[in-house]
Order: structure tokens, then C-alpha cells, then sequence
């Protein structure tokens, strides 16, 4: 017997997933962008990053999708489709939580460069799911760039208390350096989103 898979309704999502990631989630489709930006020969220090999407009740949230973009080890942005061919590193990639343990999203990817004087190391996220009209847009720095981060306009700009949403946390693992970020969409422990 043949297994129907999902069709829309007149909600928003949790199309997006299915759609935009569809390897991931065993269609025959090819996705135009996986969760791996940086092949073995690209330059620079090769990181995980790793997290969950949580709703407003602290639920994870299965059916998200979790953008990210960042220029590379040298803080170079990839600036077309040959670039991306010759450095091994595409600059953006795309994950669903629909498929993996714990619903949690995962890239592989080098650890970015500082793309411009005073700024620290920092990736830009987006996250879109059901019950979004609008995607919403945040960063992820790295705890283990105390100084930089200290120097960055747009960090030092979040109240005090609210900058650890923002911040990565480094973790050796035998699988190599792996940065946990959690994203929370409402509650107490809700990550800081930027209004662009």
C-alpha cells in the first residue's frame, strides 16, 4: 500500500519544510541548498552548529526551518556559483527540524571570518514556520570571541541581559568542534530577533 504524504491547507506551512528542504524529507525532489556550506577542502576552522527551534510552552518545534548565511574563514562573502565551487563553501544552507533526533537543525560549515572592522564573527539566521506570516531574522556569535563580541556594534546594541540568546556555546565532541544554539520563539528565554 502506498503512503500518501501531506497536502496543503489554507494554513501557512508546515509546507515550508517539505518544499524548500525536500531531500531531507524523502521526496524525489533535489534541495537547491543542504545543511552542509563547507566541503573537506574549504579554508578555515570546520565547526557544527547545532540547536533546537522551541515554541512560547518550551515544545521543540518539528516543522521549522532554520536559515543560515555567513561569509567565510576570511570573512569573504561567496559571490557566485564559481566562487562556491572553488573555495568548497557555499555561504548559505537550509535545514528542517522535521527529521532529525529531537527535532534539532544541524550545519556543517567553517567557522566565519570578520567580515568588517569592529564587527565580530557572527552568522545570520532565519527561521520560518507554521503560524509565521513573516520570517524572523537573528544572529548567532560565538562564545569563545569575548573580545570581539565586546566590540560589536549590533551585540552591544541587545539590552545586557538579553545578549546570551545570541550567543553560541563551543562544545568538543569526537565529531570535532560543535556550537550549540538554541532558538526560542516566545517565552522567557526568548532569542533576540532583529526587524529588517
Amino acid at each position: 500500500m502506498t503512503q500518501l504524504k501531506q497536502t496543503p491547507s489554507q494554513t501557512v506551512g508546515p509546507f515550508f519544510a517539505y518544499g524548500l528542504t525536500p531531500t531531507q524529507y524523502g521526496y524525489d525532489l533535489k534541495s537547491l541548498f543542504t545543511p552542509v556550506l563547507a566541503q573537506p577542502h574549504a579554508q578555515g576552522e570546520h565547526i557544527r552548529i547545532t540547536g533546537q527551534v522551541f515554541d512560547g510552552a518550551g515544545q521543540p518545534i518539528l516543522d521549522a526551518i532554520v536559515e543560515i548565511s555567513q561569509p567565510d574563514a576570511s570573512g569573504q562573502p561567496v559571490t557566485s556559483v564559481a566562487d562556491a565551487a572553488a573555495k568548497g563553501f557555499t555561504g548559505f544552507g537550509r535545514c528542517g527540524t522535521g527529521t532529525l533526533p529531537q527535532n534539532h537543525y544541524l550545519f556543517d560549515t567553517v567557522k566565519p571570518g570578520i567580515a568588517a572592522p569592529g564587527q565580530a564573527p557572527f552568522i545570520n539566521v532565519c527561521v520560518t514556520m507554521r503560524g509565521l506570516l513573516v520570517h524572523t531574522f537573528t544572529r548567532i556569535y560565538f562564545d569563545d570571541e569575548a573580545e570581539a563580541n565586546s566590540r560589536d556594534a549590533v551585540l552591544i546594541s541587545v539590552p545586557a541581559e538579553r545578549r546570551a540568546t545570541l550567543i553560541a556555546k563551543r562544545e568538543m565532541t569526537g565529531a570535532g568542534t560543535v556550537y550549540r544554539f538554541d532558538i526560542h520563539m516566545q517565552g522567557e528565554k526568548e532569542t533576540v530577533f532583529f526587524d529588517l
